[in-house]
């Protein structure tokens, strides 16, 4: 047979010393050559890499540039995303991400988070490389080689996941190595348990800021303890929120990362009950809100601000604040979102109403039976009587002893249900709680 005769099996002998493969990629007829004799042999060994192409091209593991390099139509390939790199599909992967944040489908600080961490451990080591070329190895190498904790880590194998299955939309034909990536698995030792403070601690804290950074930082934390909302619905609140003559706040909305939400993180607009310490600081703010607009320093309609007046646009400024009026106390350090764990603690140490509490904070049921309630059961009765007259409780809402709260406080506010003695043993408090977060229980 001619070595230069018509193709055989998408073969074709071409002049100059060459062989061309004659195969179709993604609906395209591509016809590069190789500078080779073709020979008897050649031509046979092109067919068997023929052969082979097809084949990677059916299980999505052929790249065009990488078997044919000096291609001279490589740039005009049906799917440019065949050469992207990893950093072109990070970039389209936060584009997309933006956007859904316009149409308020995410919320901004988890775009943030996901650049955050694009930015400081994938585009460093993986951001040059083309997007189709990374496989499993080179990502579970790089995944391996980040030191931190467990939830920091999933978080980032998280992120890149998600960048991933958004570039291998355009390449369903294709394997996502990114979905071979295992996140680390989360034993209950691993979970932050709340560490609330002590009414104690908690009294020396707030004077130390006041003493520190004046009086609108001190009102901020005081205010933050006595009602436990989150720091980025606390900063979001307006004077308009306020209802002094029913003693209740507003709470629908959130700023995070300098970025207002119209909705708070749990989604559940929350009418808040004010106990007589909060509102005791609510009208030290007012005044104080009050004579700096008189002075010209406040044209913003929100409720808690700096000492200069200006609004607070972030957590970061009174987290630093606090983290350094803390380290020179004798107290244990603690983040300023255990406030928020002391508000809930103290209310459940109280004897109220869990569903109550849970309601307040934007809780569930079972966080505050499983968690703060299991946390509160050594309480004493020194520190109960010392939270009472801090928030200005009246006395008969405290009665008997500490011990065993968790076991009265489910009894006390179980709904009556009476049961065969054969069927009490095997009753459990969960059952209710179940029952209770699907509506059936009122």
């Amino acid at each position: 047979m001619s070595s230069r005769g018509p193709r055989a099996g998408g073969i074709r002998a071409k002049p100059n010393n060459r062989i061309q493969f004659d195969f179709m990629l993604d609906g395209v007829r591509y016809r590069p050559t190789i500078k080779r004799p073709p020979t008897t042999q050649n031509l046979r060994a092109a067919r068997e890499r023929l052969a082979d192409i097809r084949q990677r091209i059916r299980t999505g593991t052929f790249f065009f540039e990488q078997e044919f390099p000096p291609y001279r139509f490589l740039g005009r390939l049906i799917d440019p995303s065949q050469v992207r790199t990893c950093d072109q599909v990070f970039d389209q992967c936060i584009a997309h991400c933006e956007s859904r944040f316009r149409r308020d489908d995410l919320a901004w600080a988890t775009v943030c988070g996901y650049l955050r961490v694009l930015n400081g451990l994938w585009r460093p080591r993986i951001g040059a490389l083309p997007f189709l070329h990374v496989d499993y190895v080179t990502l579970a190498r790089v995944a391996d080689g980040y030191r931190c904790r467990k939830k920091t880590f999933n978080n980032s194998v998280s992120v890149l996941r998600r960048a991933f299955a958004f570039g291998y939309r355009n390449h369903p034909q294709h394997i996502n190595p990114a979905v071979g990536l295992r996140g680390c698995r989360m034993a209950r030792k691993d979970r932050i348990r709340p560490d609330p403070f002590r009414i104690g601690e908690a009294e020396q804290l707030i004077a130390a800021i006041r003493a520190d950074w004046g009086e609108a930082q001190a009102n901020y934390d005081e205010f933050r303890f006595f009602t436990g909302l989150r720091p980025s619905e606390q900063i979001s609140l307006t004077v308009s929120d306020l209802d002094a003559a029913r003693g209740t706040l507003s709470v629908s909305k959130a700023r995070v990362a300098g970025v207002d939400r119209a909705t708070t993180k749990t989604g559940v607009h929350r009418v808040f009950e004010l106990c007589p310490r909060a509102l005791a600081v609510l009208r030290r703010q007012l005044a104080l809100r009050e004579r700096l607009i008189r002075e010209g320093a406040i044209r913003h309609p929100h409720l808690f601000f700096t000492e200069d007046g200006s609004p607070f646009r972030s957590i970061k400024e009174s987290g630093a604040r606090w983290a350094k009026t803390l380290a020179r106390l004798p107290i244990r350090p603690r983040r300023p979102y255990c406030a928020r764990h002391s508000s809930v603690s103290w209310n459940l140490m109280l004897g109220k109403n869990p569903l109550w509490v849970a309601r307040q904070h934007g809780r569930t049921v079972r966080t505050m039976l499983e968690v703060y309630a299991a946390w509160a059961e050594g309480a004493v009765e020194s520190d109960v009587e010392a939270m009472r007259r801090a928030m200005e409780l009246p006395v008969g809402d405290v009665q008997g002893p500490r011990r065993g709260l968790f076991r009265r406080l489910v009894r006390r506010w179980l709904p009556e249900v009476k049961l065969e003695p054969s069927a009490s043993k095997s009753f459990r408090v969960w059952h209710w709680i179940w029952h209770q977060e699907r509506g059936a229980c009122t």
